[in-house]
């Protein structure tokens, strides 16, 4: 299992949709994370910063394959089309990033 931290900006204008949409994600878009090995996925909202601090485990042995499976869904780009208007993508992100990762410097069970 490997744990994943991401971020990205937020505007401030579209938090109370963000929120309101995240409420509610389609569970066609919940099941499709799900096959795609998944788990324990939060998403943290830090204000005035207006930053989104994502959490997950994954739990497969292919990740690239598996982020393209969620990439290819249909439902999935739709949600995306919905969301990400929403989204400020960091400047700092690798060029084939959406959300920037982060290294994790320390975990305790």
């Amino acid at each position: 299992m490997q744990r994943m931290g991401m971020v990205i900006g937020i505007k401030a204008e579209h938090i109370a949709e963000y929120k309101r949409q995240h409420a509610a994600v389609w569970p066609t878009v919940l099941e499709r994370i799900r096959l795609s090995h998944v788990r324990n996925y939060s998403i943290f909202l830090r204000e005035p910063e207006n930053l989104l601090f994502g959490y997950w485990e994954y739990h497969g042995s292919d990740f690239a394959s598996d982020m393209a499976a969620i990439a290819a869904d249909l439902e999935t780009q739709r949600w995306w089309s919905v969301c990400g208007p929403c989204q400020l993508p960091l400047p700092s992100r690798q060029p084939d990033e959406h959300w920037a990762s982060m290294e994790c410097v320390f975990h305790l069970d």
